[in-house]
């Protein structure tokens, strides 16, 4: 077999918005090209719920990202090896992101399982803990021990395991495993987890230099380095300088994931502290973030790509997407409104069904209704992704950014 080199990744950058750390580009990956800035998916067990692989290439998705510490514990990494990867897993022929496990870190550690967001000042404590949730892992200087949120079994993840675990899975793009902690833990321990990180980060380089030598006959994977720091600009620059700079067993990182809870309040000054001291031309993605507002906030900070399960959560409860706001379209109001969710939507959902039909669906409690909405809530957040790319080419991303907002934040949620 032909050894396949870092050479089956690149990324080249087209065009920047004058006097702003933002940019469209192109990422290559052994399974096709992405145009940036671009919203991923995510099929956290290899599947977006609800929709097949056929769906998603239809709505314009490039990418999908899922989760290495659960396709871990179900079905198991080998199992995808041994399948051929993820992408042959799911049949999925386009490029796929893993993300290392170290969102587990905070999610099953501290019990903040979907939160990115979280109020400052509540807590401060090295010991925060969402409210009635138990510690389901612990850290340590090695790495961290989870016990399964499906049996209870206890599970120990380092540097070198995820990295063994991501590369069985055979995604495009994989991260350096890292420590998430939450806004409420004391700034030294801040400190102290980012040091613990960036140690992390080169064992994970040595050990993906390692795993790319002896798997020589599989496509290469593209290693990212994962930037935490809170809501401190001196420990966030520091991240990113470490991580840039980095480099072990003759590999550095081939791109950035911008990690970590964040007050969203504060989300673009945070990016633009970490893109002002990344390399240019490497990519960098923003992870856990999809609100029309913060993926604009992203974008013109420098973020290059996106994943959140928003769009795709929200769809299962009836909040559905428009140009004019968010909305719970199984609210009475629209039980004869025979429109689409929204006019200005040529997804399959909107085209061929009313916001009627899909308060029945929901009100039925039908299956189809997350499907529907799904289809529709991730069309439209790359659609808007894929908008932004298109204005930034075009040379009026501000224009956008105003005329978008100004509609969109008009209509308060139902």
């Amino acid at each position: 077999m032909v050894k396949l080199s870092a050479m089956s990744f690149s990324f080249e950058v087209i065009k920047e918005i004058p006097e702003e750390l933002g940019r469209a580009g192109v990422i290559s990956t052994p399974h096709g090209q992405i145009a940036t800035p671009a919203f991923i998916p995510v099929g956290t067990k290899a599947s977006v719920k609800s929709l097949t692989p056929e769906s998603l290439d239809d709505l314009g998705a490039q990418a999908v990202l899922a989760n290495a510490y659960h396709l871990y514990l179900q079905p198991g990494s080998e199992t995808l090896d041994q399948a051929g990867g993820l992408g042959k897993f799911m049949n999925w022929d386009k490029p796929s992101f893993t993300d290392s496990g170290g969102f587990q870190v905070m999610s099953l550690g501290a019990g903040f399982k979907k939160v990115i967001d979280m109020s400052l000042g509540s807590l401060d404590s090295d010991e925060a803990m969402a409210e009635s949730k138990e510690r389901l892992a612990h850290v340590d200087d090695e790495g961290v021990t989870f016990k399964s949120h499906l049996d209870g079994s206890m599970h120990r993840f380092t540097p070198e395991i995820s990295m063994q675990v991501q590369h069985q899975i055979g995604a495009d793009i994989i991260f350096a495993f890292d420590e998430l902690t939450t806004l409420h833990n004391t700034r030294k321990y801040q400190e102290q987890s980012l040091e613990r990180t960036r140690l992390w980060a080169i064992r994970c380089l040595d050990e993906h230099k390692r795993l790319t030598d002896q798997r020589s006959d599989k496509p290469y994977q593209a290693l990212f380095g994962v930037l935490q720091g809170a809501q401190y600009e001196d420990l966030r620059r520091k991240a990113a300088k470490d991580l840039s700079e980095m480099k072990s067993s003759g590999l550095s990182f081939d791109g950035f994931g911008i990690g970590g809870a964040l007050d969203k309040a504060s989300l673009g000054q945070i990016v633009s502290w970490m893109s002002s001291e990344l390399p240019r031309d490497k990519p960098r993605h923003l992870l856990g973030i999809g609100e029309p507002a913060d993926l604009f906030a992203g974008v013109e900070n420098g973020a290059d790509t996106f994943d959140c399960v928003a769009p795709s959560r929200e769809a299962r409860t009836s909040a559905v997407y428009s140009e004019n706001g968010r909305f719970n379209v199984s609210s009475a109001s629209y039980k004869r409104d025979f429109s689409p969710i929204d006019k200005d939507c040529s997804c399959y959902t909107c085209s061929n069904f009313t916001r009627a039909y899909l308060n029945h669906l929901f009100r039925a409690k039908e299956m189809l209704a997350s499907t529907l909405a799904t289809i529709h809530n991730l069309a439209f957040t790359v659609r808007l992704v894929d908008r932004m790319r298109q204005a930034i080419l075009d040379g009026n991303f501000r224009e956008f950014k105003t005329e978008f907002l100004a509609r969109y934040q008009a209509k308060a949620l139902d």
